[in-house]
């Protein structure tokens, strides 16, 4: 099971709005107007833009999907919504690894002008938080048996209902009870020695 995410990443979760496309084009200050589904889709771009930017690549499926209520300090009812999307990387990242995964997430994210918001460094369970210039909130978290997850939330929008992702996955769907666990072997990432200098 995740573990519970930071009181701060839970902040900015709710708090940030906008819509964003990488750098900030002054969408942040818009009317929320534009249907919670095409954030959505964004919300699965950039998620793709982030696996696209780890190589040797990552074997992956989608996991859960979410489409919350956004609500107030006080906890009323704002009538706004946010989508959250999720990866589930099924390819098995050993402990020696995984601070290179993270640290290749990073820079990709810090290179399309992202925000690094928080970082977790608990050998444990490691992760990262950001968001966008528009509002989008993602983080990489390492959860129970090195599970890598991948999400992004976008901003609270009108709540207009928001389809699954339509990405296509590269492994089969399993049918066993989610989360699923990492199983696919790989030569780099589920390697037990550090990655070498200049790898």
């Amino acid at each position: 099971m995740k573990p519970p995410r930071s009181a701060v990443a839970l902040l900015t979760l709710v708090t940030l709005a906008g819509c964003g496309l990488g750098a900030d084009d002054g969408s942040a200050k818009r009317k929320n107007t534009l249907p919670l589904q095409q954030d959505a889709d964004r919300a699965d771009a950039i998620l793709q833009e982030t696996l696209a930017a780890v190589q040797p690549e990552l074997k992956w499926n989608h996991g859960s999907s979410s489409n919350a209520g956004c609500t107030t300090a006080s906890g009323g009812n704002t009538g706004t919504a946010s989508a959250n999307r999720t990866i589930l990387i099924l390819t098995i990242v050993s402990e020696q690894r995984r601070g290179s995964l993270l640290g290749i997430i990073e820079r990709a994210w810090k290179e399309h002008g992202y925000k690094i918001t928080n970082v977790n460094t608990s050998p444990t369970f490691p992760a990262i938080f950001a968001s966008t210039p528009g509002g989008y909130s993602l983080s990489v978290e390492v959860a129970g048996e090195g599970q890598f997850f991948l999400e992004a939330a976008t901003p609270c929008l009108d709540d207009t209902g928001v389809q699954e992702p339509t990405t296509t996955p590269n492994t089969p769907k399993r049918t066993t009870p989610y989360p699923q666990r990492p199983d696919v072997h790989d030569g780099f990432w589920s390697a037990t020695t550090p990655v070498p200098t200049g790898g």
